[in-house]
C-alpha cells in the first residue's frame, strides 16, 4: 500500500512523497520527469514494493510539492540537493537512485558527486549530460528533436499553454510518444489537475529555464562548450541504463560512448518502448530493475 507524506527539506521546500514497501527493505529513491509526478512509477511500484522501500517524491515544481516561481530555484545543484536532503529527512543512510527524463538528469548529477550514500544508479530514457550536450552540437537529428526545449524556455510559454487548454496540451504532449489508449481517463484528469494549479506550469517550465544545456537552432555551427573539452568525472557507482528505443525526443545516439563515461554500466534496450517506458512498459522496466537493485538487497541480507 502506498503512503503519502509531506516532507519539509533542509533545502527550503516541502515535497509530496509517495512511499511504498517495507522501510526495513533496501531503499530506492525514484525520480520522475516532465510533465509528470510520482505517478510515473505507477506500473513499477506493484512489481517492486515487496522487495524494496520505494521513495517517490513529486520533485519541486511538480504536482503536490512546493511550486517555487523563480528560475533561480531550479538550478541543477539545488535539485540534486533536494534528493540527499530527502534521504536525510527519512534517515536513509544508503540508497539506490532511479531516474526518468528530468529525474534521470538529476540522478546523473547526484552520481557525479561521488557521495558514498548513493550505491547504485538506474536511468530510464535520460541522457548523460556529456552525451546529451555533445549530441546537441554534433547530431542534427537530436538537435531537431530537442527544439521543444527552446520553446519551453520562451517567456510566457505557460500562458500559451493555458490559452491552448491543458487537455489540448495533454494530447499534443503524449500523442507523439504513446498510444493514448494506454492512458486512462482518470490518469489524464490527474495530469490536467496537477498542471492547472496556480503557478504549476511556470514551475515545471523553470526546470528547462534553469538548465545550462545549450540547444542551438538547426543548421547553425556551434563550438563545443568548454566543459566538453576538459576531463569530465566518471560515474563510479554501478549503473543500469534502460532505454525505450522508440523515444522520439531522446534518440538512441544517447547510448553511444557511455562506456567511456561510466566505470560499470549495463544497457538494456527495450525495442518496442518509447520515452515513457516506466508506465508504457512497466513490466519490462521492472524486470530490468529488480535484479540490478536486488544485488544490494542480497548483500544487505547476508550482512545481517
Amino acid at each position: 500500500m502506498t503512503e503519502f507524506r509531506k516532507i519539509a527539506l533542509s533545502t527550503g521546500v516541502t515535497l509530496n512523497v509517495a512511499l511504498a514497501g517495507n522501510p526495513a527493505h533496501p531503499p530506492v529513491i525514484l525520480l520522475h520527469g516532465f510533465p509528470e509526478s510520482h505517478r510515473t512509477w505507477r506500473e513499477v511500484t506493484p512489481r517492486l514494493e515487496d522487495r524494496f522501500f520505494l521513495v517517490m517524491p513529486d520533485q519541486r515544481g511538480f504536482a503536490g510539492s512546493d511550486l517555487p516561481q523563480d528560475v533561480e530555484d531550479y538550478k541543477t545543484d539545488l535539485l540534486i540537493d533536494d534528493i540527499f536532503a530527502l534521504a536525510d529527512a527519512l534517515r536513509i543512510e544508503r540508497f539506490a537512485l532511479v531516474g526518468h527524463d528530468w529525474g534521470g538528469a538529476i540522478a546523473w548529477g547526484a552520481a557525479l558527486r561521488h557521495d558514498p550514500r548513493l550505491t547504485r544508479l538506474a536511468i530510464v530514457n535520460a541522457p548523460h549530460p556529456v552525451a546529451f550536450q555533445k549530441s546537441l552540437i554534433d547530431n542534427a537529428a537530436q538537435r531537431a528533436a530537442s527544439q521543444y526545449i527552446t520553446a519551453f524556455r520562451t517567456p510566457g510559454f505557460e500562458k500559451a499553454v493555458k490559452a491552448m487548454g491543458y487537455d489540448a496540451f495533454f494530447e499534443k504532449t503524449f500523442a507523439r510518444h504513446v498510444d493514448l489508449s494506454k492512458i486512462s481517463e482518470a490518469e489524464k484528469r490527474q495530469y490536467v489537475a496537477d498542471w492547472s494549479q496556480p503557478g504549476a506550469f511556470n514551475a515545471m517550465l523553470n526546470w528547462y529555464r534553469g538548465s545550462r544545456v545549450i540547444v542551438p537552432p538547426p543548421g547553425i555551427t556551434v563550438p563545443l562548450p568548454d566543459f566538453l573539452l576538459r576531463a569530465f568525472p566518471k560515474v563510479r557507482v554501478p549503473t543500469l541504463v534502460i532505454w525505450g528505443m522508440q523515444d522520439k525526443a531522446l534518440l538512441p545516439v544517447q547510448l553511444d560512448g557511455l562506456d567511456d563515461l561510466i566505470d560499470d554500466v549495463k544497457i538494456v534496450r527495450l525495442q518496442d518502448a518509447g520515452h515513457f517506458a516506466p508506465w508504457e512498459s512497466g513490466d519490462q522496466v521492472s524486470a530490468a530493475l529488480q535484479p540490478f537493485l536486488g544485488v544490494d538487497a542480497v548483500a544487505s541480507a547476508a550482512a545481517s
